[in-house]
C-alpha cells in the first residue's frame, strides 16, 4: 500500500515537527479503525497525537483513503486552532478525494515522481544516501 503526503502537507508536518513515524502510525491506527472517523467519499480525518502526550489536543489529518491500495495525508491542524472542518472545506476536500482516488497508477506514479505526493520517509532515506 502507498503511504503518501502531499508538498503541502509536508511542509506543514515539518513545521510541526512531526515525524514519519508518527504519520505512519495514524495510517496504521485509520486502517484498524482506531482515532479516525470516516467522512465518506474516502475521506477520513485521523488523530496524530504530541510527541510525549496523547491524541486528544493534539493534531487532526485529514487523509484520502483507499483500502489496501493507497493513504494520502492531504491536510492537517492542530485541534486547539481548528475544533473540525467547516461544511465548505469538507465539501472541497470531498472533491479532492474523488480526483485522487480517480487516478490511474500511471498517473499517481507520475505525480509522485513530479513530487505532487511525497512517500512518507521518503525525503529521509534520499538524505541518508
Amino acid at each position: 500500500m502507498k503511504k503518501l503526503k502531499t508538498k503541502w502537507f509536508t511542509k506543514w508536518a515539518k513545521k510541526q515537527k512531526l515525524s514519519n513515524e508518527r504519520l505512519l502510525l495514524a495510517i496504521d491506527d485509520m486502517q484498524n479503525n482506531l482515532s479516525s472517523a470516516n467522512l465518506g467519499g474516502g475521506l477520513y480525518k485521523v488523530r496524530v497525537s504530541l510527541e510525549h502526550s496523547g491524541k486528544s489536543s493534539a493534531y487532526r489529518t485529514i487523509v484520502v483513503y483507499k483500502k489496501n491500495d493507497s493513504a494520502v495525508m492531504v491536510y492537517g491542524f492542530m485541534k486547539k486552532e481548528q475544533d473540525s472542518l467547516s461544511a465548505s472545506e469538507l465539501k472541497n476536500f470531498k472533491t479532492l478525494s474523488k480526483d485522487i482516488l480517480a487516478l490511474s497508477d500511471e498517473a499517481l506514479k507520475n505525480a509522485i515522481e513530479k513530487k505532487v505526493f511525497v512517500e512518507i520517509g521518503e525525503e529521509n532515506e534520499k538524505k541518508n544516501k
